[in-house]
């Protein structure tokens, strides 16, 4: 995170309050996931829309509504956690020399890391309950949708999510990346080989930075 376009996400400017830095990260966080979601989360509410459409007919564009202000806002609140935990790393790596040179590893390792969960069964789990949340109707209860839609969600592209900040959040080329690779594997038929092949593409990346950042750290020596 420290030395990169990552970094000025945790920045608080010259006479801004703790509080106010807070809010603007939030404010840009949900923008960014607002843009890296929206193109697999439009088809899913258009099958809601038309799901509730069919079986209530009232009130189906509020309802819609409602589902995804639920599902932004479990992004709202992973944002929440995310700020003071990226904060405090990019207190302690400007403060620490040692955890700044380390810092690069430990971002290899995890996009790494993020590869291989692609693999895994808990990720097929994952991207199943997701798709099969998406296709559901909850009745009245539109909000709650969204908001399990956005839990089911979350845990689904955790591992591309977390990759996406280690590389960058703020380069537009890294989440167009990221977007495409959540987009495709949520609009898929259901294959294990679409998340599979996606992983196979961040281990790739992650061994990548892994090499460069023990090079450098090599000639640092």
């Amino acid at each position: 995170m420290h030395g990169g376009t990552m970094s000025m996400m945790w920045m608080r400017m010259p006479g801004q309050s703790w509080p106010g830095t807070a809010a603007s990260f939030l404010a840009m966080w949900v923008a960014m996931m607002a843009a890296m979601m929206l193109p697999s989360l439009g088809p899913m509410l258009w099958r809601y829309h038309e799901s509730a459409r069919r079986t209530h007919g009232a009130h189906v564009n509020g309802r819609t509504a409602l589902v995804g202000a639920g599902y932004f806002a479990v992004w709202a609140a992973i944002g929440a956690f995310v700020f003071p935990v990226g904060a405090a790393i990019e207190y302690l790596t400007t403060q620490q020399p040692t955890l700044a040179r380390v810092a690069p590893i430990v971002a290899g390792a995890a996009v790494l890391l993020a590869g291989v969960l692609q693999h895994t069964k808990w990720k097929a789990r994952q991207l199943a309950f997701c798709r099969d949340s998406a296709a559901r109707d909850h009745g009245h209860a539109a909000w709650r949708h969204g908001v399990r839609l956005g839990l089911s969600c979350v845990r689904s592209c955790a591992g591309l999510t977390a990759a996406g900040l280690v590389i960058g959040a703020m380069d537009l080329r890294v989440m167009a990346v990221v977007t495409a690779a959540i987009t495709v594997e949520r609009l898929a038929p259901s294959d294990e080989r679409v998340a599979r092949a996606i992983g196979d593409a961040v281990v790739v990346a992650g061994l990548v930075l892994l090499a460069r950042a023990v090079g450098f750290g090599a000639q640092g020596l």
